[in-house]
């Protein structure tokens, strides 16, 4: 079993930038690709970004390249998403997942949830 519990959310003005950051419990770390995604008030659930099992090949939801940065640091069972340049359509639930096996973007294939932290950019 493995639980993930983030942190690092909060209030900012648009430009601003926040560092999440998401714990994990159990030994299997290494082994599980991780991701986040995010959920506005009356929208469904979406990819932000994954990060295979090395830290190697992120992937990007085209809405956060070039602004938002995946790591991983498998030594202290720890993912991080760097979000910089904040904009208000920024704002939402932020999740990080966990899955055994190849990254994906689709939630439905991850098997493991944090309870979520929200992120609110004010304009």
């Amino acid at each position: 079993q493995v639980q993930l519990v983030e942190s690092g959310g909060g209030l900012v003005q648009a430009g601003g930038s926040l560092r999440l950051s998401c714990a994990a419990s159990g030994r299997t770390f290494s082994r599980l690709s991780i991701a986040w995604f995010r959920q506005a008030p009356g929208k469904e659930r979406e990819f932000v970004t994954t990060i295979s099992q090395s830290g190697s090949n992120p992937a990007y939801a085209d809405s956060v390249k070039g602004r938002f940065t995946i790591s991983r640091d498998n030594a202290k069972h720890t993912l991080y998403l760097q979000m910089n340049s904040l904009k208000p359509e920024d704002t939402a639930v932020y999740y990080c997942a966990a899955r055994r096996g190849v990254a994906t973007t689709r939630p439905s294939t991850y098997e493991y949830w944090g309870q979520g932290t929200q992120v609110t950019v004010s304009s």
